[in-house]
């Protein structure tokens, strides 16, 4: 499915989806390696095959081999660590907080890619997964290297309408194959 096909195939209740993701696919706060990257990333974050279809199709002709697999990566990690700090986040129980996490993670971004992109990826996927802890650390790393709030926005506004568009397109089909 091309990302034409996906908006055209988001249904008329979600037309206010399909035209955001529409103005966001023009924007020019971000890179364009960051744009698509940061699709790419919510979309693996988010899993519908669809919308992943639609999405790795758009990478493939925008981004890098070594970009795009960063992308993917960033979802990879954000959906293990999100979970784990957002449990930590909601339970009472503060003992864990001082416990070392047992979990491997390179913290490092993968090669091909800057930092800062991988960082506004990740944090993208995590305002998907809801880890507020991982949404300040992410933010606080972009502040960090100077980068603006209308990017941080753009990635924001980014991950709520692939989200959106995700939960959207997944029901439609669910009710196509009832």
């Amino acid at each position: 499915m091309t990302l034409t096909a996906l908006i055209d195939a988001i249904p008329e209740h979600g037309r206010e989806v399909a035209r955001n993701l529409a103005v966001l696919v023009e924007d020019a706060t971000l890179t364009d390696q960051q744009k698509w990257g940061c699709f790419l990333a919510c979309a693996h974050g988010i899993g519908a095959a669809s919308v992943v279809r639609a999405f790795e199709a758009e990478a493939q002709a925008r981004l890098s081999p070594e970009a795009a697999d960063a992308a993917r990566s960033a979802a990879a990690r954000m959906g293990m660590t999100n979970i784990y700090y957002r449990a930590l986040h909601l339970m009472r129980n503060r003992e864990y907080e001082a416990m070392p996490t047992r979990l491997r993670m390179n913290l490092a971004a993968p090669v091909g890619v800057e930092r800062l992109d991988f960082e506004l990826w990740a944090l993208a996927v995590s305002a998907i997964n809801g880890c507020g802890a991982c949404l300040d650390a992410h933010e606080g790393e972009l502040k960090k290297h100077g980068v603006e709030p209308a990017v941080v926005q753009t990635v924001l506004r980014i991950a709520a309408v692939v989200h959106a568009a995700s939960r959207v397109i997944a029901s439609a089909e669910a009710v196509a194959s009832a």
